[in-house]
């Protein structure tokens, strides 16, 4: 009976099989994209604009003086630097985005556009203390250069055949990640008075590889690992451009990369091309590039403790940040590693193990303050509508009861302190486009207890209360320069302690009228203590001099620090002695920073000040109309997903607000052809989706004989998507329906013997995802839950139903890179089989899907990493992990038998087992792709699943969506 019941069901192949010529290009087309926010920005957001004939730069009404200096930097980038790279030239757009707490920037084809992310980094270390808009521009114009000049040769052709992704994935393919970067960051240094090349915490990763005696392959520093320190595309391009154009000249890369797009020799163009510029080949500059810097930033220190301890440990161990004493024995701390997500510990100084307090909520950084008891500390929380715009909200914890409370709402507070008494609070309020506050706040309802004047126009980062009536903090002025300011909070009035200077300071700790701070020194970042009006350098018996030292508190005659190690921030703490004092005059600070091997990058080119407009009102500000350009086509792909060959126009505007998409399939198996378009709009809310789709030449059985037809199908749909991130899970909902009118047109000798009949039906779909921080190791989340359901109905004409659920329950598995997932779906569908809906239905793998009347199933699965090569072969794939999971499904499907009357009901079971081998992997040393096999031993045979033995070639789906 079962065989009978299959061989009759209409079936539907749910294999995901990709034929393999087109899988790497599919899927590195897919991965370009950069990370954008897709309508992020409320209704009644006003977009203004500057237009000249070299940048538009879009921006919501209110931020004019920062348009007119991004729009005065591009101008002269474009005339004193483009040549260095060649003299192509392509408008750009540049969106700025005041409305995210994050610090950020990019520039993207698909669509052809840049947006700036205008929140400063209160972290002056990582990105430099210097005006953000201003150094955006800098930094991310350079990428325009570059992409300007990047459209040659091959490169060009696949412009033409693809579009801006083609283009974007031949480029990629051409010239490495760390050029694009390194080329991009020498800009930012050469043009300004600091920039990332002279920030001494830049150099910090390669150092302490260095000072601990790892020596990583190539294909190790240019891909990375998931189970080791290795700095970012950043640093080492910095290191590779500034070494090339010292060594051979300012003009070597504009003719390496020209080479390079072109193609010329095909296999490894960029390779050839430095040998051919140099006279190295590829594996001897890179080599002789790091041995530069390496002698260049030595600082002939021997090593410390700090050295031996990351000589000692193979792997990565963690990061342990920003310590204090809660007594003379107890630090509080934060500590997290590849394995474990952010999380306060305390620990006992004299030998006594770690005891975990709280994980923390989900923030942009690890920062904290604690006094009496109380931890406070920024934690991030998006909008619940609105993509491009989140919020930083203050949050309070109770160390003795590990109760957290949240203290303020859809706020920008950052760096917040909590003074001796435990009832108020100092915040830094930043909001982009007005002048930087410090608030203070009552801790007990987060209210605002008063707000402090800032007459100098201060950027405050890292407050922390002095005395009563004074807050001490690091701050930047307008030029970016940086000191060390109390600040009154009667009258806001502010006392310089240190001179103004491009030497980036941060991390100020207080204890009683004892300053401990960090900052860049001689080429390096140390720590420093300011008592009694008198400022001293610190050195710790276990300081090592090859890095940076951070976060200094000194409390109770004792001291902690954390160093910056290849294994992790390393804590360390000790009694306090007076030797370790070194009195340094004030003025010694104010020394130039130390440049690190950088040239200009064009004959006569000026520092950034120069370049910004003595007048804001030179660029005439004009409305940005929102449906400027709204049908954006930029790429066109093919995409080969057997037995369906699709080609696609696909477009989006430059706000994000219309998704487009225009599409040519041929279904090979049943030998029909589609013409389509979706349509997403976004600037409304909720979204508005559009669809239409006609088919031609469907086929299917009547009366024993074959029966053509086309269908043409139209669809509109309402989606509503909420971001309910918060506390320490990453949380969204989406709720959405569609009304879809089809119709179907006979042909041949059936077009006037069968009605045409046209029904409407309704799709309904909620998704929910709920889901735990994750650290790097893990493959998912220890606790997770995912949740689809979908209702469809027919409204009209003809009857027929279905719904479906599917959701996915993660756990913690034996080892901190394991994961339980149950599997738990249900398929209803109505027994008249008028009308077929496709479905979501997860069927068992290894057999071909069924839409039944009734189907229920259970899942099971075990993930676990088996290994984390760090191993690639000839610069073309390198192997991060291999993983496996280990799987058992059972699904039981209920029809019944509509050849006989009475219909009898019919069961039938699906069950199977197997394992899945899963790659991580890069290719090209930069585009991240896995794939894996699956094998499934099918315990249930049939005609339509003959064989016991099942294998097949997968790219996964994550259920979570994590790319």
């Amino acid at each position: 009976m079962k065989k009978d019941l299959i061989s009759r069901i209409n079936t539907a192949n749910n294999l995901l099989m990709l034929k393999c010529s087109l899988l790497a290009l599919a899927l590195l087309v897919y991965g370009l994209s950069p990370a954008q926010q897709f309508g992020g920005h409320p209704t009644r957001t006003q977009w203004k604009q500057i237009n000249t004939d070299t940048v538009r730069v879009i921006f919501p009404a209110g931020y004019q003086r920062q348009a007119a200096e991004i729009a005065g930097i591009v101008h002269r980038l474009g005339q004193q630097t483009t040549t260095t790279l060649g003299k192509d030239f392509r408008k750009v757009s540049i969106v700025l985005q005041p409305r995210t707490t994050i610090s950020n920037g990019y520039v993207g084809l698909g669509p052809w556009r840049s947006e700036f992310d205008l929140m400063p980094p209160q972290n002056s270390f990582g990105l430099g203390s210097l005006s953000w808009h201003r150094t955006l521009a800098l930094h991310e114009y350079r990428h325009v250069q570059q992409y300007n000049n990047f459209r040659k040769g091959i490169s060009k052709a696949f412009y033409y055949l693809f579009g801006e992704q083609g283009l974007e994935l031949v480029n990629s393919a051409a010239v490495p990640n760390w050029f694009w970067e390194g080329d991009a960051v020498y800009q930012e240094t050469s043009l300004s008075e600091q920039g990332r090349g002279r920030l001494p915490s830049f150099f910090n990763g390669y150092r302490s590889l260095w000072s601990a005696h790892k020596h990583y392959s190539w294909m190790k520093l240019r891909n990375g690992s998931l189970r080791d320190f290795v700095p970012d595309h950043y640093k080492l391009g910095y290191m590779m451009v500034a070494y090339g154009r010292e060594k051979y000249g300012a003009d070597v890369w504009g003719k390496i990369t020209d080479e390079a797009v072109r193609y010329k020799g095909l296999f490894y163009p960029f390779q050839q091309a430095v040998k051919k510029y140099t006279g190295r080949d590829y594996k001897t500059f890179r080599r002789e590039a790091l041995d530069y810097f390496r002698a260049s930033l030595a600082t002939g220190a021997k090593d410390s403790t700090v050295d031996h301890w990351a000589q000692q440990h193979r792997h990565f161990v963690a990061d342990e940040e920003f310590p204090q004493w809660m007594d003379d024995q107890t630090l509080i701390f934060v500590s997290s590693s590849y394995k474990k997500v952010p999380a306060f510990y305390m620990r006992n100084v004299l030998g006594g193990m770690d005891d975990k307090l709280r994980m923390k909520d989900i923030s942009l950084d690890n920062y904290f303050s604690y006094r009496n008891g109380r931890v406070v500390y920024a934690a991030y929380e998006p909008d619940i509508r609105w993509r491009w715009k989140d919020y930083s909200v203050i949050k309070l914890l109770d160390v003795t009861t590990a109760q957290q409370r949240t203290l303020t709402h859809k706020s920008w507070y950052f760096s917040p302190d909590i003074n001796e008494a435990g009832t108020q609070i100092v915040a830094v309020q930043v909001i982009p486009g007005a002048p930087a506050a410090l608030h203070i706040l009552n801790s007990t309802d987060g209210a605002v207890m008063k707000k402090l004047p800032n007459p100098d126009q201060l950027l405050y980062t890292y407050p922390k209360f002095y005395s009563d009536q004074q807050v001490v903090a690091a701050v930047r002025n307008a030029k970016g320069a940086m000191s060390l300011g109390v600040i009154n909070t009667v009258d806001g009035s502010t006392e310089y302690l240190l001179p103004f200077s491009m030497n980036v300071i941060g991390f100020p700790t207080v204890h009683k009228d004892t300053i401990s701070f960090s900052a860049s020194y001689k080429g390096q970042d140390r720590l420093f203590i300011f008592t009694n009006k008198k400022l001293f350098l610190f050195t710790p018996p276990a300081a090592t001099a090859a890095t940076g030292h951070y976060q200094l508190q000194v409390a109770h005659g004792r001291f902690a620090w954390t160093g910056f190690t290849a294994v992790g921030d390393r804590l360390e703490q000790g009694v306090l002695a007076a030797s370790q004092l070194t009195p340094v005059a004030a003025d010694d600070l104010a020394a130039a920073p130390s440049i690190f091997r950088v040239q200009e990058l064009a004959p006569g080119a000026t520092v950034l000040q120069d370049a910004l407009p003595s007048d804001t009102t030179l660029y005439p500000v004009t409305t940005y109309h929102k449906a400027f350009r709204l049908f954006n086509f930029h790429s066109w792909r093919p995409i080969v997903e057997d037995p369906d060959y699709t080609f696609s126009i696909i477009g989006e505007n430059v706000l994000n607000t219309l998704q487009s998409e225009l599409y040519f399939n041929y279904n090979r198996d049943f030998e029909y052809k589609q013409f389509g378009g979706r349509f997403t709009y976004a600037a409304l809310y909720p979204w508005i989706r559009l669809g239409s789709v006609y088919t031609i030449d469907r086929t299917e059985t009547r009366s024993n004989q074959r029966v053509f037809y086309n269908t043409w199908e139209n669809s509109v749909g309402l989606q509503v998507p909420l971001n309910l991130t918060s506390g320490r899970f990453n949380r969204a909902l989406t709720i959405g329906s569609d009304l879809v009118h089809n119709q179907r047109f006979y042909r041949g000798s059936w077009k006037d013997s069968v009605d045409n009949k046209a029904f409407n039906y309704v799709s309904s779909y909620i998704s929910f995802s709920n889901q735990l921080q994750q650290a790097r190791q893990q493959i998912y989340p220890h606790l997770a839950q995912t949740i689809y359901l979908n209702y469809t109905r027919a409204v009209t004409k003809v009857e027929g139903d279905q719904f479906v659920a599917n959701a996915n329950w993660y756990f913690p598995g034996f080892s901190r890179d394991h994961n339980i997932i149950i599997n738990t779906a249900f398929h209803g569908r109505d027994t008249l089989y008028n009308v077929s809906f496709s479905t979501a239905f997860p069927f068992a793998r290894g057999y071909v899907g069924l839409n039944v009347h009734r189907m229920f199933k259970l899942g099971a699965n075990y993930h676990l990493a088996l290994a984390y090569p760090d191993w690639g072969l000839g610069n073309i794939v390198y192997f991060m992990r291999i993983r496996s999971n280990l799987f058992y499904d059972f699904v039981r499907v209920q029809d019944y038998d509509y050849r006989r009357s009475p219909r009898p009901k019919v069961e039938a079971d699906f069950r199977s087992y197997g394992t899945e081998i899963f790659f991580d992997t890069k290719w090209w040393n930069q585009h991240n792709v896995t794939f894996g096999f699956r094998y499934s031993r099918l315990q249930d045979l049939s005609q339509l699943n003959p064989s016991a033995n099942v294998w097949e070639f997968i790219v996964p789906i994550n259920l979570l969506g994590r790319n």
